[in-house]
Parts: structure tokens; C-alpha cells; sequence
């Protein structure tokens, strides 16, 4: 087994033992397809939003769904990394298909359409039970435009859960060092007796990768990582991990002092084209139970529900796969 597989692997065992709904795949052989330049130059693609006088964004669905067809030695873990997609995102969207060996030759979706979760269109919005960052940023002298960027994320395991609340970006990092808090150095002590109290900048140990925002939230970061394959997992001690070249882009963009949000928001409503659409996630931490009824509260709540089919929205729950759904006639 290669290395990189190795630490995948024990990516998926560690999400296991934190009760997170990706299953534990076996190993598969490698592959030669995949390269960190390859995925240093995939394509990010931001979205430009027209506003209305009250700043909300007029279609509230962005993206566009598409197709991959696999290869041999392709995994959806690199296929999710390509078109920055979290695992969480891809295997959802592909129900019963294997994350290591998927089948040579058959078509998979890739679920790069999203529902803007409500209510904050301004600096950055991460939604936990979807784990993705949602980034938005108003051109210079341009009130009616907004452009967006939204990245995959990997959160807390169920033990260290990503807090929810409002932060604001306090301060930037290149090369961060990490100061082991004394509760995760019992740990490492604990699991692998290993005892440093820090792990320098640019250390290939150190997870923070090269690249942090810290927050006015104590003790939480966002920042890079030097394990791409956490990314759309339960995996940290609760801080937000970016895939290296998506911190990459997002790093310049984000000015000291930008304010954010982390939301929970298991359901999400969004309109496009004069279509009503839902997109639905599951409650990662157990806060809700029932995302049915977080969903006809939020329908309610932004007064769509006259405009909803509901035998379509009886369906959405089993038929969306985490996805944009349509739920108007």
C-alpha cells in the first residue's frame, strides 16, 4: 500500500471511530493518474450573484451538477479533491459505490451545484452538517454584485465538534507554527508517545499546512492541512481544514477583520429559474434528528411553502442525495 493510501486509510478508520456517516472502505491499488501538481492547477471557479436592494442574491442556486467517468486507479477521493469537492459530497451523491475501487468505465455524478445557505451573504459562511465554506466578497463600487467562492471542509469529530457562532477573522498566517494545546498533547502521548509540545512552520507533521486565519473564536482556526484527504470528514480537533490549494486561492482573498459565521443548517432553501429548491444534509452532531422537519420549518420560515409540490417533497429526503432538489411544480 502506498503511503498516501495509507493515510487515507486511517483518514476513514479515524472518521469511523467518531460515528461519522462515510463508511470505511478497503484499500485499493495505486494509481498514477492523480499528482499534487494535477491538483495544483485544478480549475476554482467563483460565481457572480446579482443583488437585490436588501443584499440577498436573486437566484440563490449556483453551479451546475455534471459527470465523471472513471478510470483505472481513479478513487473518489481524488475525483472529490479535482473538482473540489468534499467526500462527504461525492459519496452522498453516489450511493452504494465504492470510494476506493469505483468500477472501472461507469459514470459518476459530480454534485457541484449548491442551495446559498441562508441567511448571510457577506464574508465567510461555513455550514457544518454540509461542511463547506462559502466565501463573499462585494467588487469595489459594485452594490447589486456579489462574487462568491465555496470551497469543501473538513470539521470536528463528534468529541471536538466545530462550535457554532459568529467570529471574525483576527489575524493571517504563512507557515503557522502549532502550539500543541495540552489536552491533544495527551493524546499524541496517549496514542503514539509522542511528546513535542510544538511542530514547527512548514514541517510536513504539522497539520495546519501552510496557510491559517485565526479567529476571534478561541482556540479555532481555519487553515490548510497536510492530510488532503480529510477534507469533507470529521477529522480535527475542531478548526475548518481546506484542501492546500484551495487555502491557497482563499488566503489573499480574505482581508484581516472580515466577520463570519459558523451556521447548522441541515436544510437549505434556494430559488433559481422560478423554481423552489431544497438540498439536504445529515445532522452530523445529532442537534436536530428529524431533517424533514427542519426543512418544512425553513420552507415556512423564507414563505415558500404555497409554492411547494408536496409529492416531490415527500420525496426529497430519499431522492436528493445532498443535492439541489426541485420541490415546485
Amino acid at each position: 500500500m502506498t503511503s498516501r493510501r495509507l493515510v487515507c486509510l486511517t483518514a476513514l478508520l479515524a472518521v469511523a471511530a467518531c460515528r461519522s456517516r462515510v463508511p470505511t472502505p478497503a484499500p485499493a491499488p495505486g494509481s498514477s493518474n492523480w499528482t499534487e501538481a494535477v491538483f495544483a492547477r485544478k480549475p476554482l471557479k467563483s460565481f457572480t450573484l446579482h443583488t437585490g436592494p436588501d443584499g440577498v442574491p436573486k437566484e440563490t442556486v449556483v453551479g451546475k451538477r455534471s459527470t465523471y467517468k472513471i478510470r483505472d486507479g481513479d478513487t473518489l477521493l481524488d475525483v472529490a479533491r479535482y473538482y473540489d469537492l468534499g467526500l462527504n459530497e461525492i459519496t452522498e451523491a453516489n450511493p452504494g459505490v465504492d470510494a476506493w475501487i469505483p468500477p472501472v468505465g461507469s459514470t459518476i455524478v459530480l454534485p457541484t451545484e449548491w442551495v446559498l445557505p441562508c441567511c448571510t451573504y457577506e464574508g465567510i459562511v461555513v455550514n457544518i452538517p454540509e461542511m463547506r465554506l462559502y466565501y463573499y466578497v462585494r467588487p469595489p463600487g459594485q452594490r447589486d454584485t456579489v462574487v462568491l467562492h465555496t470551497y469543501p471542509v473538513g470539521l470536528g469529530t463528534d468529541d471536538h465538534r466545530t462550535p457554532r457562532g459568529r467570529f471574525a477573522v483576527r489575524g493571517k498566517t504563512v507557515n503557522p507554527r502549532w502550539n500543541i494545546p495540552a489536552s491533544i498533547l495527551q493524546e499524541h502521548i496517549r496514542e503514539r508517545g509522542d511528546k513535542r509540545t510544538s511542530i514547527a512552520g512548514g514541517d510536513p507533521d504539522n497539520p495546519l499546512g501552510k496557510y491559517r486565519f485565526e479567529l476571534t473564536i478561541p482556540r479555532y482556526a481555519i487553515h490548510g492541512t497536510n492530510i488532503p484527504w480529510g477534507i469533507g470528514m470529521l477529522v480535527s480537533h475542531g478548526c475548518s481544514r481546506l484542501y492546500p490549494e484551495d487555502m491557497e486561492q482563499l488566503f489573499p482573498l480574505v482581508p484581516v477583520g472580515t466577520h463570519g459565521e459558523f451556521t447548522y443548517q441541515l436544510a437549505k432553501v434556494g430559488e433559481s429559474g422560478g423554481h423552489v429548491y431544497v438540498e439536504l444534509h445529515p445532522d452530523i452532531y445529532k442537534y436536530d434528528h428529524l431533517p424533514e422537519r427542519a426543512l418544512a420549518r425553513v420552507l415556512k420560515q423564507r414563505g415558500l411553502a404555497a409554492k411547494v409540490d408536496d409529492r416531490r417533497l415527500q420525496v426529497a429526503p430519499t431522492q436528493s442525495h445532498g443535492m439541489p432538489f426541485r420541490v415546485s411544480a
